[in-house]
């Protein structure tokens, strides 16, 4: 493919995702503010060090977005506001873009790879579906053309997710001297589950993954899901020559720690044991409003809790926060609604004039989040599938005191953490209930000597490390 970026400028180490490091709003004024994001990428990236000449490809999200792209040479954003590192936002077409990340990304392979589907009901694959697929292969095409200018000879590229899974192949079609990495966030189905989708939709999404040297995952079930997927779909082997591997990414410690006493932090501390009560115990979740978390389950768990055994009644308190999700999707917004209704129901049929059993918090506010990390005496994780959960891997890192973590046996997480969580089949309320029961009633002293072991098993492999790890593999170089 003929390129337009100067050889010199050409990227040796490039990533691409469909959300970038930096995001931009419309000023009333009509000016834009940029804001720049963390994570495991923005610090692996920071990591390498400018002189090995990284680009970060990712998608204009929104107007303020689409007006940076506008405005900047050649897709490349100002280096004063992204941090310093060199990033080219894509300006797919909107409607594009819309149909490739909700009607397929997040309607279909999220819920393909979460096993959410009411089979009865869904999916159906007609004709819309077709036509939302077009704009996913598109929208696939747009990220591959753009690392196919942006990359040096033998460069390394770093794919990431379900959003661009046919990427590799697409990419690796234009300019075969790359070398090329898929890191799948999300858990992968296993083979039964995964040919709900039409046969040749099937292939397409493991043969793009396949047109990688290296694909990635989260824990070795998945890894392992993806293999056998490849075996059911495609014949046995895996023809391509792509290399499988794990790479669990990890809690940062120092990052959390730092953050979780700083005053902001503090104040909402205050303000949380205030709505909390003196001498009460806390079962503690936080997570986005998003159908896998299993939100519903978990407060449904905790009023089982309070209906056998009474003697917690008073003396125990739920802080959910549950932030909202994808709210531009039907199901979500009702999902949501859901989870404050039941909650409600919780606080009136058990509430006293000084005890309100649920706090719940929809508004997203991170110095909260780890404010309720601090106070934790349990925390509650119990997805109906996840790829990681970092979640599980965070409160043991933060907690003021130590605490028990209730862990659901489908989360990525229950690899390196289960031998000291309390584990449980997330759709068993009964089971839950017993676990938080038993969780709260752990002895100070080995709720302490499990909350350590969690914590370093916890970050194992921080951010960094995390993605350094999977560069080295890609490339054969030490990291």
């Amino acid at each position: 493919m003929a390129s337009t970026r100067a050889a010199a400028e050409k990227a040796q180490v490039l990533v691409a995702s469909n959300r970038g490091p930096v995001s931009y709003q419309v000023g009333e004024d009509g000016s834009l503010h940029a804001r720049r994001g963390g994570g495991g990428l923005v610090s692996g990236l920071s990591a390498i060090g400018s002189d090995a000449g990284s680009v970060w490809v990712c998608a204009a999200l929104g107007d303020g977005d689409r007006a940076a792209v506008r405005r900047a040479d050649g897709g490349l954003l100002p280096a004063e506001e992204t941090g310093g590192q060199r990033v080219r936002m894509l300006d797919i077409d909107a409607s594009v873009h819309a149909e490739a990340y909700n009607d397929i990304a997040n309607s279909v392979l999220w819920f393909v790879h979460h096993m959410l589907y009411q089979t009865p009901l869904e999916p159906v694959f007609g004709a819309e579906f077709r036509r939302h697929w077009g704009s996913y292969e598109a929208y696939n095409r747009a990220f591959a053309e753009a690392l196919a200018e942006e990359a040096a000879e033998g460069a390394a590229v770093l794919i990431q997710d379900y959003h661009l899974a046919l990427a590799p192949r697409m990419l690796r079609q234009l300019r075969p001297d790359l070398r090329i990495g898929h890191f799948s966030h999300t858990p992968w189905a296993p083979p039964d589950y995964f040919r709900l989708l039409p046969d040749d939709i099937a292939a397409e999404l493991l043969g793009g993954i396949l047109g990688a040297d290296r694909a990635a995952f989260l824990t070795r079930r998945w890894a392992d899901a993806f293999t056998d997927c490849c075996h059911a779909v495609l014949g046995p082997g895996i023809p391509s020559g792509t290399r499988i591997g794990v790479h669990g990414l990890g809690a940062d410690a120092d990052f959390l720690r730092k953050r979780a006493h700083e005053p902001d932090v503090d104040e909402r501390m205050a303000a949380l044991r205030e709505e909390i009560g003196p001498d009460r115990k806390t079962i503690v979740r936080v997570d986005r409003t998003e159908l896998s978390k299993n939100i519903v389950r978990g407060l449904l768990a905790y009023e089982q809790l309070l209906e056998d055994h009474p003697e917690w009644r008073e003396k125990v308190v739920h802080v959910a926060f549950a932030y909202p999700s994808r709210q531009d999707l039907a199901v979500y917004r009702e999902y949501t609604a859901e989870v404050q209704r039941v909650a409600e129901e919780i606080n009136e049929r058990y509430g006293t004039a000084g005890w309100t059993p649920v706090v719940l918090h929809v508004k997203d506010d991170f110095a909260r989040s780890l404010a309720a990390y601090r106070l934790a005496d349990v925390a509650l994780v119990n997805p109906i599938r996840d790829g990681m959960n970092l979640v599980a891997k965070e409160v043991p890192v933060v907690s003021d005191h130590g605490c028990a973590l209730v862990l659901s046996r489908e989360a990525g997480a229950y690899e390196e953490l289960g031998e000291d969580a309390f584990v449980v089949n997330p759709y068993d309320i009964a089971g839950t209930a017993r676990a938080l029961h038993e969780a709260l009633t752990l002895p100070g002293a080995e709720r302490t000597e499990r909350s350590e072991r969690l914590a370093a098993a916890a970050t194992a492999l921080p951010p960094t490390r995390w993605f350094l790890d999977q560069l080295s593999a890609l490339t054969g170089q030490p990291s």
